[in-house]
C-alpha cells in the first residue's frame, strides 16, 4: 500500500505543478492578486507530495520490497543499511525522483523566503519553477516510473552496482543535484523578471543568495566526485576530462561568472542583460548535464545506461526550456533599462574581465565535450557503414584551459583590491608589491628545491601562493591604517562584512587547490610485482608486501594485499589495497589502499595476483595531493560565510508604507 501511495503522491505532485505553472502565471498577466495568491500554497503542497513519494520509494529500499522493479534491479537483502538509503538515488529512476524533489524543495523555500517579494515577481518565479517541475514529473511518470511492480516478486534482488557501493557515492549525487537544481532558482528569477519586464538591484539581491547556495553545493559535489574517482577507480587520477565530469564543470564555471555578475548588479545596478543571460545559460548547462548522463549518448562510469527514448524526452525538455527562455530573452532584453556606468579600471571592470575569461573557459570545455558527439552524429548519418570516431582528451583541454585560466588567476588579487566605479591600478599594484614579491620568492624556492623537475610546477605553486597572499592582502588593507594599534586593526578586521571575509577565503581556497594541482607532477609511480616478503622503493619510502589474505564483507569477498610502509627503516603505517567480488553481481572492483603522510598520500592498488603468489601492484607517492580537495572545501566555506552576510540574510529592502501623520492643529 505504501508503494501505491507513493505513486499517487507523485501523480498529485505533477497535478499541483501544473496548477503552479499556470494559474499564478495567468494572474501575473491579468494582474489578478487572487490568482497570484495560489502560488505559495501550491508550491508547499507540491513539495509535500513529492517528499511523500520519495519517502515511499526509500521505504521500499529499506524493507527490501522486491515486488518493486526498481528495488529488484538495484538492491539486495544483504546490502548494508547505508547503501539501501543511497541506493535510492544510485539509479536512473530514483535519482530523477530526488532531482525533482530538490526542485520542489527549492520552490517551497522561495515561497517561504519570498513573503516580502513583490507579488508579481514571486508568482512569476514560482510559475517558472513549477513548469520545470511539471516537465520532469511528466518525464518520470511517462518513462521512468520508480514504482513499477513485478509479479511474482522474487526472493532476492540483483544488487547495487559495486562501484556505487561506497560512502563517496552516498554523498556525491545529492550534493551535485543540490548544485544543479539550485541554479533553477536563478533561471526562474530571470524568466520571471523577463515576463514582468523589470530587473534592478533589488532583483540581484534576491537572486544572489540562491546562486551562492547552488555554487557551494556544486563545488562540494564536484570535489566529492573527484575524490571518489581518485580512490575508487584504482587509476590514481583526480580528473580525467570525462564528458560527464565536464558536464558538471560547465555549470560551475558559468555559475561562478553569474555569482560575480550579480555582485556588480547589486552594487552598481549594471550588467543587467548579461546577468539575465548567464542565469539562463547556467541552468541550461545543468539541464544539458542531465541529458548527457541519461540519454545513452555517453559510455562512462558516471553515466546511467538508459534507453534512447528517455534521452529524446529530455532533449525535448531542453529544447523547450532553453529555446523558450532564450527566445523570451531576445524579445524582452532590449526593454531592460541600462544600469550604472563605471570606468574600465574598477572593481566592476575586474568582475567583467572575470566573466569574460570564465565564459571563454566554459566555451572551450563545451566545444571539447560536444564536438566529438556532434561529429559522430553527422558523419554517422552521412556514412552509417563507417562513422568516424574521434576522442577529445586531456591534451586538448590542457592546451585550451590553462592559457585562459592562468591570466584569470593572475588578475584575481587586482580585482579584489580595486575600488568600485573608478579604481587606481598603480595604487593597487603598490599595495600588492609585498604579496607579489612573496609569491615570486615562493616560486624561486620551490624551483630550487625541485631543481631538475618540471619547470611549470613551481610556477603553479607560485600562482597558488599569489592567490592566497592576495586574499590576505585584501583583508589587511581593509583593516590597517597608518599609526593604528594592533587591537584597532584586529577590531576593524573583525568588523568587516562577512562577504569580504568569505570572498577572501574562497579565493585563498582556490590558491590552495592550485598548489595541490601543481604538486601532482612531482608524484612518483611504481608498477611492480612482489612476492610476500619482497620490497620496493617509492620516493623516500620502502614498501614491503607482507602477504595476501581473504576477507569477508557484508555482501562481498575481498582479497587484500597487506603492505607495510617504512621510512628510514622504521615502520610508519600499513595499507591494504584489495580486489572485491560481490556476491550478487560478480563484477570485480578495485579498492585502493591509502595512507596520508602530511598533506600527501601513499596510494596502492592491486592489479593481478599470479598463481605463483606474485602480486601486481601500482603504487604512487602523491605529495600535497590533499590540497586539491582541501582547497575546494575552503572555497565552499568562504561561500558559506558570504551567505551569512547580513545583506544575504536580511534580503532586499521593502518599501515601507507611508505612516499617517496627523495634520497640525490650526
Amino acid at each position: 500500500m505504501i508503494i501505491e501511495t507513493g505513486h499517487y503522491a507523485l501523480v498529485l505532485a505533477f497535478a499541483l505543478s501544473i496548477v503552479l505553472s499556470t494559474i499564478p502565471l495567468w494572474g501575473v498577466v491579468t494582474r489578478d492578486p487572487v490568482l497570484m495568491g495560489v502560488a505559495r500554497p501550491a508550491a508547499f503542497a507540491m513539495t509535500g507530495f513529492a517528499a511523500l513519494s520519495y519517502f515511499a520509494l526509500t521505504w521500499a529500499y529499506v524493507t527490501s520490497d522486491f515486488s518493486v522493479f526498481n528495488v529488484l534491479q538495484n538492491s539486495h537483502s544483504t546490502k548494508p543499511f547505508m547503501y539501501r538509503i543511497s541506493g535510492v538515488w544510485a539509479n536512473h529512476e530514483g535519482s530523477m525522483l530526488l532531482w525533482v524533489l530538490i526542485l520542489a524543495v527549492f520552490a517551497a523555500l522561495i515561497a517561504w523566503r519570498g513573503r516580502h517579494m513583490p507579488q508579481r515577481l514571486l508568482s512569476g518565479v514560482l510559475a517558472v519553477q513549477g513548469s520545470v517541475a511539471a516537465a520532469f514529473f511528466l518525464f518520470i511518470l511517462a518513462t521512468s516510473n520508480p514504482f513499477s511492480r513485478v509479479a511474482p516478486a522474487p526472493f532476492e534482488g540483483e544488487g547495487l552496482n559495486p562501484l556505487l557501493q561506497d560512502p563517496g557515492l552516498a554523498i556525491h549525487p545529492p550534493l551535485l543535484y543540490l548544485g544543479y537544481v539550485g541554479f533553477s532558482v536563478a533561471f526562474s528569477f530571470a524568466v520571471g523578471a523577463l515576463i514582468e519586464g523589470r530587473i534592478d538591484a533589488v532583483w540581484a539581491r534576491f537572486v544572489r543568495p540562491w546562486t551562492l547556495t547552488a555554487w557551494i553545493f556544486l563545488t562540494l559535489g564536484i570535489s566529492m566526485g573527484s575524490y571518489w574517482a581518485y580512490y575508487e577507480l584504482g587509476w590514481g587520477g583526480w580528473w580525467f576530462w570525462d564528458p560527464v565530469e565536464n558536464a558538471s564543470l560547465m555549470p560551475w564555471l558559468a555559475g561562478t561568472a553569474l555569482l560575480h555578475s550579480t555582485i556588480v548588479m547589486e552594487k552598481r545596478d549594471a550588467l543587467k542583460v548579461w546577468t539575465i543571460l548567464l542565469s539562463i545559460l547556467t541552468f541550461s548547462l545543468s539541464l544539458m548535464g542531465t541529458f548527457l548522463v541519461r540519454s545513452g549518448v555517453l559510455t562512462s562510469v558516471h553515466a546511467f545506461a538508459t534507453d534512447p527514448t528517455r534521452g529524446v524526452f529530455i532533449l525535448m525538455i531542453l529544447i523547450f526550456f532553453i529555446g523558450g527562455s532564450l527566445a523570451l530573452f531576445a524579445w524582452r532584453a532590449q526593454t531592460l533599462r541600462q544600469g550604472g556606468l563605471f570606468a574600465p579600471i574598477s572593481r566592476e571592470g575586474g568582475l567583467v574581465l572575470n566573466n569574460l575569461f570564465l565564459s571563454a573557459i566554459c566555451a572551450t570545455v563545451f566545444v571539447g565535450t560536444l564536438y566529438p558527439l556532434a561529429l559522430e552524429a553527422v558523419t554517422g548519418w552521412i556514412d552509417p557503414a563507417n562513422p568516424s570516431k574521434i576522442s577529445v582528451g586531456p591534451p586538448f583541454f590542457n592546451a585550451t584551459f590553462l592559457p585562459l585560466a592562468v591570466p584569470l588567476l593572475l588578475a584575481v588579487p587586482f580585482g579584489q583590491a580595486l575600488a568600485w566605479k573608478r579604481g587606481d591600478l598603480l595604487a593597487v599594484s603598490q599595495r600588492l608589491v609585498f604579496a607579489g614579491a612573496a609569491a615570486v620568492l615562493v616560486t624561486i624556492l620551490t624551483f630550487a628545491y625541485t631543481y631538475g623537475g618540471p619547470v611549470a610546477a613551481p610556477l603553479g605553486v607560485g600562482l597558488g601562493a599569489w592567490l592566497i597572499l592576495g586574499s590576505i592582502n585584501d583583508i589587511v588593507t581593509r583593516s590597517w591604517r597608518a599609526g593604528a594599534s594592533l587591537s584597532t586593526v584586529l577590531a576593524r578586521a573583525a568588523g568587516l562584512p562577512r562577504s569580504a571575509w568569505g570572498s577572501a577565503i574562497a579565493h585563498a581556497g582556490l590558491g590552495v587547490t592550485c598548489i595541490g594541482i601543481a604538486a601532482t607532477v612531482w608524484g612518483v609511480e611504481r608498477i611492480t610485482a612482489l612476492k610476500p616478503g619482497e620490497r620496493t622503493e617509492l620516493a623516500a619510502y620502502t614498501v614491503v608486501l607482507d602477504g595476501v589474505f581473504p576477507r569477508q564483507g557484508p555482501d562481498y569477498r575481498e582479497t587484500v594485499a597487506r603492505l607495510r610502509i617504512l621510512s628510514d627503516g622504521r615502520e610508519i603505517g600499513v595499507i591494504e589495497p584489495g580486489r572485491r567480488v560481490f556476491a550478487v553481481r560478480t563484477m570485480p572492483t578495485t579498492e585502493a589502499g591509502l595512507m596520508t603522510v602530511g598533506l600527501g598520500q601513499i596510494y596502492a592498488s592491486v592489479a593481478d595476483i599470479e598463481p605463483d603468489g606474485r602480486v601486481g601492484l601500482r603504487i604512487y607517492w602523491k605529495p600535497l595531493v590533499l590540497l586539491i580537495w582541501l582547497g575546494s572545501v575552503v572555497m565552499a566555506l568562504g561561500g558559506a560565510l558570504s551567505l551569512l552576510d547580513r545583506r544575504a540574510r536580511v534580503g532586499a529592502p521593502v518599501r515601507a508604507r507611508a505612516a499617517s501623520v496627523p495634520a497640525p492643529a490650526e
